[in-house]
C-alpha cells in the first residue's frame, strides 16, 4: 500500500509527519478538561458500594435495614435485585481452549456477589442515596454476615496440593492449561543444543493507579426506556454493545455510552465493571441519575490489576552461539475471575511476542491460568508484549554471561537481516518490514556504548556499581478490528472527525487532524474529533494494543477517499465539468489541464448555501463508513539503560537512558517521543519498585499509595531518543504502534543493567521488582 504523499501542501506544517502540539492541551492547562466526576446531572443521586472485608467467605446474609433507617438512603440493591432484573455476567468471549482441546473455564461474574465472595473488596451491595456522605454513611451500616473460607493468597498456593478451591468447575484452581508453539521441535533442538540457559524470572503484580480513578453517571429514560451512562473508557462501541448484550439484555439501542476526557487507563478502563451494572439499575429503579466515584482506597480493591505470572524461561544454542529454540513455562495469575483478555495475556501474546527480532527456528510457550483469592488481572500496557521481550533478553543477557558471547554481537548474530523481509516467525506472525541491525547500531552509537568502560571506572572510583542493558525488542499489535471513518463538514465551518478509537491521553486530535490535513488539504485549526458518543459510532475497536494510528488512521484515510469521489461529482457540477476530468491535488478540485479549480473548504461552503444539483451527484461531501481492520504491525527497536547503584543502601539511580525505535512512518514525532517516555517510566515502575503484595489470607499489604511505590519524576532521567523508520506495507499511512513500545524496551534494559552493575560486584541475578531491599540484600550475600 501507498503512504499518503505529504509533500506540496499550503499547511504542510501540519501534516503527516510534523511536531504538532497537542490542541487539547490549551483546553487541558487551563482547567477546561471535562472528566467524567465533573459530570453532574439535575436531581442526582450517589450510590457507594459496599465490599467484603475478606478474600474468600460465604455469604450468609446481608441485612440492609440499618442502612435504610438512615436519613437520605434511598435503597440499597444486592445479587438478589440483580437476579430479578435479569442481569447477565459480565464476560469473557475468548476463543482459547486448554491443550487438550476442551475450552477455558469462566465461571459466572454477576454484577453484585451471589452466594460466596472471592476476593478483598468483592462487591456484594450498593447504597443509594441523597449524597455522597449518606450513602458513604449507609455503605457503613449495612450489616454483613459472612462466613470465613480459607483463601489462596499467591499463585504457588493456588496450586499446592490440597489448596482451597476457588470455584468447584475448576478443582483444581486452573483456569487455562494453554500451550502454543512447536514442542516436539523445541524439544528436539533443546536435546541437541551445545548450551542450555535457563532462568526463573518473575512478572510482579501491578496496580494501575491511572490518574484518573473510575467514576459512572447512570441515567434511564422511561419513555424510551433507554439507558445512558457516563464513564471514562478505552472505547464506546464496544462497552455500549457489551452492556446491552451482556449484561442488561436489551436492545443495542437501549444504550448509550458517553465518555469525555479519560486521565489515563493503561488497558485498565476498557471493560464493563460492577459498577456500572449497579447504578444503571439504582437509575431505573429510582427514576433519578446515579453518580458513583471511586476513591483511591476502593481502587486498590476494585480495579483490574496487571502482568503477576513466573516463569521458567530456557534457550538453547548451539557452540557458536546461534540460537535453536525457545521454551517458555509458566503460571498466571488471573485473580478470582476471568476478565474479558486476562487468560489471552499470558499465553498467546508471550507466544506471538517471544521471538522477537531474532532468526529462532521453533518456540514453545506452555501456560497455566489460576484462580487465586485477589483482583483480576487484564490487561496492563503492552499486556504480555511487555513481558515476551523481557524474558527473551534476559535469556540472552545470562547466556552471554555463561558462554563468553559478547551479549551486542550475540544479539546481532541472531537477529534477522534487513533483506530478509517479509519473513515469518517461528510465531506464525509475518514480520512485513524492519532492520534490526541498523536499529542496533544506531542505539549503540546514541548511547555512546564504547565510552561505557570509562564511566564504570568513574562510578567505581566513587565507591558505586555502574552497569549497562541493552535490549532490543519487537512487539505485535493488535490483531485487526473494523473502524468507522467519519468525516463531516459542520454548519460552523468546521469538519469533524468521527471515529471509535477513544483518547486517554495519547493525542488522538492533533495526530489524527494531521491525518486529514495531509489527505484532504482542510485547515488543521477547523479539524474536530469526536469519539465521545457511542450514538454516533458505526463501528469501533477502541484504543488498545497500539492500533489506534492504523486503525483510526487507515479509516479516516478510506473515508477521505470517499469524500474525493464525492467532492469530484459536486465540483464537476460547479466548474462546469464533467467529474472524469476533475483532479484532487492539495485540497482543491481542479478541471485537468486548466487553472479553473475550487478547494475543498470553499466547495463545502457552497453547499452549505445550497446549490443545485442533479439527483445522481451528493448533496453532501459528508461520509460515514467502516474500514476493514489492518494487519497487525511490529514495532520495534533497541534500548540502552545505565545505572548506578549505591551498594551500602541498594539505590539505583538511572543516569542515561537512550532508544532507537522503528515505528514506521511518524505521524506526529513528537507525540511518539512522549508515548515512549511514558511507556518507559511505567516500566521503570514495574523493574525497580512497583509491586501489588497480598497476604496468606489475601489481604491486601499493599492497598495505597503510602504503601504501594510509584516512580517519582526524579527517578526518571533524561531520555535520549531517535527515529529509525522503516514504513510498514501493510497499511496507507505506513504506521506501527508505539503506545506500549517503551515498556517493552524498558523492562529488559533497565533489569539489564541493575544485574550487570551487580555482576562487577560478583552478585545478582536479581528479579523484578529489583528493589532497594532485594538489591541491598544481593550485595550483602554475595
Amino acid at each position: 500500500m501507498n503512504v499518503v504523499d505529504t509533500s506540496g501542501y499550503a499547511n504542510e506544517k501540519y501534516s503527516v509527519g510534523q511536531p504538532v502540539a497537542r490542541s487539547e492541551d490549551p483546553r487541558l492547562l487551563t482547567g477546561g478538561g471535562r472528566y467524567t466526576d465533573d459530570i453532574n446531572l439535575a436531581d442526582q443521586l450517589y450510590a457507594v458500594m459496599v465490599r467484603s472485608p475478606l478474600a474468600h467467605a460465604e455469604i450468609r446474609g446481608i441485612d440492609a435495614g440499618p442502612a435504610l433507617a438512615l436519613p437520605g438512603v434511598r435503597a440499597v440493591y444486592t445479587a438478589a435485585d440483580m437476579a430479578a432484573a435479569g442481569y447477565g455476567n459480565l464476560p469473557c468471549k475468548l476463543a482459547i481452549r486448554n491443550q487438550d482441546d476442551s475450552p477455558l473455564f469462566v465461571p459466572p461474574k454477576p454484577p453484585l456477589a451471589s452466594g460466596r465472595v472471592r476476593h478483598l473488596g468483592d462487591p456484594v451491595a450498593v447504597v443509594v442515596a441523597d449524597s455522597r456522605s449518606a450513602a458513604l454513611d449507609g455503605a457503613e451500616a449495612v450489616a454483613l454476615d459472612l462466613e470465613e473460607l480459607p483463601a489462596v493468597g499467591s499463585i504457588e498456593a493456588a496450586l499446592a496440593e490440597g489448596a482451597p478451591v476457588i470455584w468447584d468447575g475448576a478443582p483444581d484452581n486452573i483456569c487455562l492449561d494453554w500451550k502454543g508453539g512447536d514442542g516436539a521441535a523445541v524439544d528436539a533442538a533443546f536435546a541437541s543444543a551445545a548450551h542450555v540457559t535457563k532462568l526463573s524470572l518473575e512478572n510482579n503484580r501491578i496496580a494501575v493507579v491511572a490518574m484518573e480513578p473510575r467514576a459512572a453517571v447512570a441515567e434511564y429514560d422511561r419513555d424510551s426506556e433507554r439507558f445512558t451512562l457516563h464513564v471514562g473508557v478505552q472505547g464506546l462501541f464496544g462497552l455500549s454493545r457489551g452492556l446491552a448484550n451482556d449484561l442488561l439484555k436489551v436492545p443495542v439501542e437501549k444504550v448509550r455510552v458517553r465518555s469525555y476526557d479519560v486521565g489515563g487507563s493503561f488497558g485498565m478502563k476498557s471493560a464493563p465493571y460492577p459498577e456500572y451494572i449497579a447504578i444503571l439499575h439504582a437509575a431505573r429503579a429510582l427514576g433519578r441519575p446515579v453518580k458513583w466515584c471511586d476513591q483511591r482506597s476502593e481502587s486498590f480493591l476494585s480495579d483490574q490489576a496487571g502482568r503477576d505470572s513466573k516463569v521458567e524461561a530456557e534457550l538453547a544454542l548451539d557452540a557458536e552461539g546461534t540460537f535453536l529454540a525457545a521454551r517458555i513455562t509458566g503460571i498466571a495469575n488471573l485473580g478470582a475471575y476471568v476478565s474479558p483478555v486476562g487468560p489471552n495475556i499470558q499465553a498467546v501474546n508471550v507466544h506471538k511476542n517471544l521471538p522477537s527480532v531474532y532468526r529462532i527456528p521453533a518456540i514453545a510457550v506452555h501456560t497455566r491460568c489460576v484462580f487465586t483469592n485477589m483482583t483480576q488481572v487484564a490487561a496492563y500496557r503492552g499486556a504480555g508484549r511487555p513481558e515476551a521481550n523481557y524474558y527473551m533478553e534476559c535469556l540472552i543477557d545470562q547466556a552471554a554471561r555463561e558462554t563468553g558471547h559478547d551479549r551486542v554481537e550475540l544479539r546481532r548474530r541472531n537477529m534477522i537481516p534487513a533483506g530478509a523481509f517479509p519473513f515469518k516467525s517461528a510465531s506464525g506472525q509475518t514480520y512485513d518490514s524492519g532492520d534490526f541491525p541498523g536499529v542496533l547500531d544506531e542505539a549503540l552509537t546514541l548511547a555512546d556504548w564504547q565510552g561505557f568502560a570509562a564511566r564504570r571506572q568513574q562510578s567505581e572510583a566513587a565507591g558505586r556499581l555502574r552497569g549497562l542493558g541493552i535490549a532490543t525488542y519487537l512487539e505485535v499489535t493488535a490483531p485487526p478490528n473494523p473502524e468507522m471513518g467519519g468525516i463531516r463538514f459542520e454548519q460552523d465551518g468546521t469538519v469533524s472527525i468521527v471515529t471509535g478509537t477513544k483518547d486517554y491521553g495519547q493525542g488522538h486530535a492533533s495526530a489524527f487532524a494531521q491525518v486529514l490535513v495531509s489527505k484532504l488539504g482542510v485547515p488543521f485549526e477547523l479539524i474536530r474529533l469526536k469519539q465521545g458518543d457511542s450514538d454516533e459510532l458505526l463501528a469501533g475497536g477502541g484504543t488498545g494494543g497500539s492500533r489506534s494510528i492504523m486503525a483510526s488512521g487507515t479509516a479516516i484515510v478510506v473515508a477521505g477517499d470517499e469524500v474525493i469521489a464525492k467532492g469530484r461529482q459536486i465540483a464537476g457540477q460547479v466548474l462546469e465539468a464533467a467529474a472524469e476530468d476533475i483532479v484532487f491535488e492539495q485540497g482543491r478540485f481542479t478541471i485537468a489541464g486548466t487553472d479553473r479549480s475550487i478547494g475543498i473548504m470553499e466547495l463545502s461552503e457552497r453547499l452549505r448555501a445550497g446549490i443545485a444539483l442533479p439527483d445522481d451527484v451528493p448533496a453532501s461531501l459528508d461520509t460515514e463508513l467502516v474500514a476493514d481492520g489492518v494487519p497487525s504491525s511490529f514495532p520495534n527497536g533497541c534500548h540502552i539503560c545505565e545505572v548506578e547503584i549505591d551498594p551500602e543502601t541498594g539505590v539505583v539511580d538511572i543516569q542515561r537512558y537512550n532508544m532507537v525505535d522503528d515505528f514506521g512512518v511518524l505521524v506526529n514525532p513528537m507525540l511518539v517521543e512522549g508515548q515512549c517516555h511514558g511507556g518507559v517510566v511505567q516500566g521503570i515502575g514495574q523493574a525497580l519498585m512497583e509491586h501489588s503484595v497480598f497476604d496468606a489470607e489475601g489481604q491486601l499489604i499493599t492497598g495505597s499509595l503510602m504503601d504501594y511505590a510509584m516512580p517519582r519524576a526524579d527517578q526518571a532521567p533524561s531520555f535520549g531518543f531517535a527515529s529509525h523508520p522503516v514504513p510498514a506495507t501493510t497499511n496507507p499511512l505506513g504506521v506501527k504502534g508505539c503506545g506500549e513500545a517503551g515498556t517493552s524496551g524498558a523492562l529488559p534494559a533497565v533489569m539489564g543493567a541493575v544485574n550487570d552493575a551487580l555482576a562487577t560486584a560478583g552478585a545478582g541475578p536479581v528479579t523484578m521488582p529489583a528493589t532497594t531491599e532485594k538489591i541491598w540484600r544481593a550485595l550483602a550475600g554475595r
